[in-house]
């Protein structure tokens, strides 16, 4: 279903409902019956399920994830709502209808403080057809009728299944998180408070993760409620509720309300008064501590609306209120003080998000965000200027600094220039990247807590480590075991010493000389072999090494009971892994290098097998998410083969140049072959990103062949 983010709970935030045909296979009274059947009719063909790719930030990296939640049409035009949990971070957005189709939807808005988004469904996107197409819709019934007792429809696809629904009745109508739920953060979305605002209907109709999104359903064949948690109750937010923000949603791509900057909760108990909600405080510099608010008033009118917040189930309703105060109008209030009331005048503004959108800033390998009001206050800041950083890639240019930055660190200054913002700095490492193909180093001024620390920081992405070749050494083509003293004894050969041939590489001079599986290695020129246990293996390989290539060693070889001479001419050791070219891609976060000797052998590959082999795998990368694996040999990309990694990196250099919605791999896992379908969603820092990676491939190849030229000539003098 869906991943939790930050302070969610997966057992709190788990949605939707099993099957339809296992709520018939119910024990449903007759009289429900017809009730019940008209009602999934109604809504049913504007069921979707939602799934999406969506992203986190983490590890100085942007994550993509995938998940998949509910939703219902609810304009002809495709406009469907959900949970901001399921599509507020989407990046890429499917639908499946209830006849099986699957069409693409963007994002239209998200409203963290309500848990609700408004996602479009968009059939032409995909192809130049139905574009004036109208979907079926489900319509919204009055939540404010819903009572206790009644029979209610939780509506989604539980588990990521097909649309299904389950039959229940509504247990509360004003379920409230409870107090506990403090000690872990409470409901939250980006830093938000969902609880702030809603008032849960509580209902007892079967739910499963995957609905979160779904409607609940009255019999009628209405929207009471979308779904949102499971708490042994499940638990919907009021249909009304969900209409009015979804239709802000929908015109203007966010929901404005007011703010003011003051804390409240319940009366006291052993309080004197019977109206009134009790005022703990202000935030600094916020209109309500301009108007003089004070701990310990008793806020009794606001506005002309009188306000009585006794339990923790009427403060939603004084959150409404306040937040719907027009924004930049003067706004009145009554407080009772020392037994008298005294009234205050503030100047309400528009609430901000708590958590700016954050951003993975790769030239710096951190993700970060800009400060809110409320944010620069809670961490105690003089003011808004900054870059908080949220998390920090090791081996990045933060991360490696001296000293390093981490995370909650604010960076202010950069090269001698401020920085006031994100965007700020995101200028200033474009003015510094720009003509630049390696890091480039930058005295950075950032700030944790009350200290402010100097640092010098490589801005830009490093190039891959070349690992070098390894000096060229004569090889034995075989593979072996040391015989130990107890296989020795069972061959009645105790006093015999050296190594068992366990392969022989085909069509290789020792296969050529005629070795064997099952021979006895026990001297090579004469010398006799000492090796008796398992950690004695390098003993032969070690002599060999010692051997120019070309020359060639008599083996003494036991064969059965018969003892001959093998004389090998031995090669040169073939390239290892680590010694074969790679290419790093950081748009799709994956690592790949050309085929190995040892790549065919051990997977019985013929010497001319074409494609290259995928070495590293980044968690939350696109290819990660298209399923490419560490191991899977790549043959092709869309329409084209890969002959090796020269090729690969050309047709990636080229991927990042057009930008395509897709890109299809051809692999081979095992002795499968699949096709992997890999959805990048392309950002501005792609291509610099790209031209930087290419001119770093193309230096890392000319130092790899000097490099081995180099290796060759030590290797023709070497004795």
């Amino acid at each position: 279903m869906l991943r939790i983010r930050r302070t969610l709970c997966v057992s709190v935030l788990t949605l939707l409902c099993v099957s339809w045909s296992a709520a018939r296979a119910q024990d449903v009274p007759e009289s429900l019956r017809g009730a019940v059947d008209r009602a999934v009719a109604a809504v049913k063909p504007a069921l979707v399920r939602v799934h999406v790719v969506f992203t986190e930030y983490g590890e100085g990296r942007e994550l993509k994830y995938e998940s998949s939640g509910s939703g219902a049409i609810i304009t002809p035009e495709g406009h469907a709502i959900t949970n901001h949990h399921v599509a507020g971070h989407a990046v890429r957005v499917f639908c499946t209808l209830p006849n099986r189709e699957e069409v693409e939807a963007e994002l239209v808005g998200a409203d963290p403080l309500t848990d609700i988004a408004v996602i479009k469904l968009m059939p032409d996107k995909a192809r130049d057809r139905d574009k004036a197409r109208a979907f079926p819709v489900a319509s919204f019934g009055d939540s404010a009728q819903v009572r206790v007792g009644d029979t209610v429809l939780a509506m989604g696809c539980p588990m990521s299944l097909s649309q299904s629904v389950t039959l229940g009745i509504v247990s509360n109508t004003e379920m409230t998180m409870p107090r506990w739920t403090r000690a872990w953060g409470g409901l939250k979305q980006d830093g938000e408070d969902v609880g702030t605002l809603v008032k849960w209907i509580g209902h007892d109709a079967t739910i499963a993760g995957g609905s979160s999104g779904g409607p609940l359903v009255n019999l009628a064949g209405e929207i009471v409620g979308i779904n949102e948690l499971s708490m042994g109750l499940g638990g919907a937010i009021p249909g009304n509720l969900a209409k009015r923000v979804a239709e802000r949603l929908i015109e203007d791509g966010a929901v404005k309300r007011a703010w003011l900057g003051l804390t409240v909760q319940p009366r006291l108990k052993d309080a004197r008064e019977e109206r009134g909600v009790l005022v703990c405080g202000t935030i600094e510099d916020s209109p309500a501590a301009a108007a003089g608010f004070l701990g310990g008033d008793l806020l009794v009118a606001l506005n002309g609306v009188p306000i009585d917040v006794q339990f923790d189930e009427e403060l939603p309703e004084f959150n409404r209120i306040a937040a719907g105060l027009p924004i930049g109008e003067k706004a009145e209030a009554v407080v009772l003080r020392d037994g008298q009331e005294v009234s205050l005048t503030m100047t309400p503004v528009q609430r901000e998000r708590f958590e700016p959108q954050e951003h993975e800033l790769k030239a710096w390998g951190i993700t970060a965000r800009g400060f809110s009001f409320v944010l620069a206050k809670e961490m105690k800041r003089d003011s808004r200027d900054g870059v908080l950083v949220t998390s920090v890639r090791p081996g990045g240019g933060a991360g490696d600094a001296k000293p390093e930055i981490v995370a909650h660190d604010v960076i202010v200054e950069v090269d001698g220039k401020p920085v006031k913002d994100l965007d700020a700095l995101v200028g200033i490492t474009k003015a510094i990247r720009e003509g630049q193909t390696k890091p480039v180093p930058v005295i950075t001024v950032f700030e944790r807590k009350t200290e402010r620390f100097l640092t010098v920081v490589e801005v830009g992405l490093k190039k891959l480590e070349d690992p070098g070749l390894e000096v060229k050494k004569a090889w034995l083509p075989i593979e072996t075991q040391v015989l130990t003293r107890d296989v020795a004894g069972l061959l009645d050969r105790e006093d015999l010493r050296g190594f068992r041939i366990t392969r022989v590489y085909a069509d290789s001079a020792a296969d050529q000389a005629g070795l064997e599986v099952g021979d006895i290695i026990w001297a090579v020129d004469g010398e006799r072999l000492e090796a008796t246990a398992p950690e004695d293996y390098e003993e032969l390989s070690a002599l060999i090494r010692q051997y120019k290539v070309g020359t060639t060693a008599e083996l003494s070889v036991l064969r059965g009971a018969k003892e001959r001479l093998v004389p090998v001419a031995l090669p040169g050791a073939p390239k290892l892994a680590r010694e074969m070219k790679e290419y790093r891609d950081d748009n799709f976060e994956l690592t790949a290098r050309d085929l190995a000797f040892f790549d065919k052998a051990k997977e019985q590959w013929p010497e001319d097998q074409h494609g290259v082999i995928v070495s590293a795998v980044k968690p939350g990368g696109w290819a990660a998410l298209g399923e490419l694996d560490v191991g899977d040999l790549i043959l092709g990309i869309n329409d084209g083969g890969i002959s090796d990694i020269g090729a690969f990196e050309a047709a990636m250099t080229t991927i990042t140049e057009h930008k395509p919605s897709t890109v299809v791999l051809q692999v081979r896992r095992g002795i499968y072959t699949l096709y992997l379908e890999l959805e990048p969603k392309w950002d501005d820092e792609t291509v610099s990103d790209s031209e930087q990676l290419s001119a770093d491939s193309e230096e890392l190849s000319a130092d790899s062949e000097q490099l081995s030229a180099d290796s060759e000539q030590l290797s023709a003098s070497s004795p």
